[in-house]
């Protein structure tokens, strides 16, 4: 097993986000990157600097105007009056129409989903080497040199929509790391075991039969993401039944969790990827601050030896999950079960 990591991930350090229409403490924070490293280090497992691959595969799954958007945003936010620190939207269009805004105001509302995703002067650094960090773990597996490998990333990206930023998540690792393995595998499946529902994985392949997406997360009828995750959302076109989701009820602990668990496996052997992408969240823990479902630190040990049991070469993409007492506890029982390959 190999981890990989890049040092500019730090660059994005969000100071706080709107809960409940007040300022909150940022939880996705730097802070969490060294708890993930101190595991790596402490199971001795191999850590590299990530590569620099380029926007080939990030481009494969964002739109041109949201790339060039983040890449050029914050000097033009900084012009305007008065504006704070971080870019936050000041309105939404309902639904999109044909008028892509051309003034700063209007493109930042069509391109910031909500009010979780504060854009930092520094953010575009860090999400490009948190994406670098999932295509070169992608890139480790699909050349061969491991079976199994980690990417540490943050911020994480299973919210992030092909041409907008949400939920903590800028650009979508996961999506981006499944376009790098399909350069040599031709079925990935992305399993993904974060508290919120992946909503803009599945957005992203929605119409798609390449890349199976199964999400098993906390009901949106009670939690974020609110509008998408449902079980009646099955994807569409050639992508029709390539998409399950598996909402579950708040304080799901490990019992209930790993039968669904064991559904989603049953689903995902039906499909018969090559490659499998965990989209590993951590904040279904029992500890975790949002405090919605139950998972222990034998659950998540329980949910490494099922997936490493299907005996198919595995990358895990780190999403959600934050500071907690037991965070590195958390990732520590998972990881070890891919460790001996």
């Amino acid at each position: 097993m190999k981890a990989f990591y890049h040092k500019n991930q730090k660059k994005h350090s969000p100071k706080f986000y709107i809960k409940h229409g007040k300022p909150t403490p940022a939880k996705e924070i730097p802070e969490r990157e060294d708890v993930f490293i101190k595991v790596i280090n402490e199971l001795n497992i191999p850590l590299e600097e990530a590569n620099d691959f380029g926007m080939s595969f990030i481009s494969a799954v964002h739109t041109p105007n949201y790339l060039f958007f983040l890449k050029t945003i914050y000097p033009k936010w900084a012009l305007l009056s008065e504006p704070s620190s971080e870019i936050f939207p000041e309105s939404h269009p309902v639904k999109h129409t044909p008028s892509y805004p051309k003034d700063t105001i209007g493109q930042i509302g069509w391109h910031i989903m909500d009010l979780s995703c504060p854009i930092g002067e520094e953010s575009w650094l860090g999400a490009y080497a948190s994406a670098q960090t999932a295509i070169s773990a992608a890139d480790c597996i699909a050349t061969g040199k491991s079976s199994t490998a980690y990417a540490a990333c943050r911020p994480p990206g299973h919210h992030a929509h092909s041409d907008g930023a949400a939920g903590f998540c800028i650009l979508n690792n996961s999506a981006i790391a499944a376009e790098r393995l399909l350069k040599d595998f031709d079925r990935v499946a992305i399993l993904d075991v974060d508290l919120h529902h992946g909503n803009g994985t599945q957005a992203i392949f929605w119409n798609r039969r390449d890349v199976m997406t199964i999400s098993i997360h906390a009901d949106p009828a009670i939690c974020y993401p609110h509008y998408w995750g449902y079980e009646h959302e099955k994807g569409e076109g050639q992508g029709y039944g390539f998409n399950i989701n598996f909402p579950i009820p708040e304080g799901t602990s490990d019992n209930d969790y790993m039968y669904v668990l064991e559904k989603a496996i049953e689903q995902l052997k039906t499909y018969s990827p090559d490659v499998i992408i965990l989209a590993l969240g951590l904040d279904a823990s029992e500890q975790d601050p949002i405090d919605m479902l139950g998972l222990t630190t034998p659950g998540f040990s329980e949910i490494g030896q099922r997936v490493k049991a299907l005996n198919l070469p595995t990358l895990i993409v780190q999403e959600g999950g934050y500071i907690s007492p037991i965070l590195g506890d958390n990732l520590a029982a998972l990881l070890k079960a891919f460790i001996n390959e």
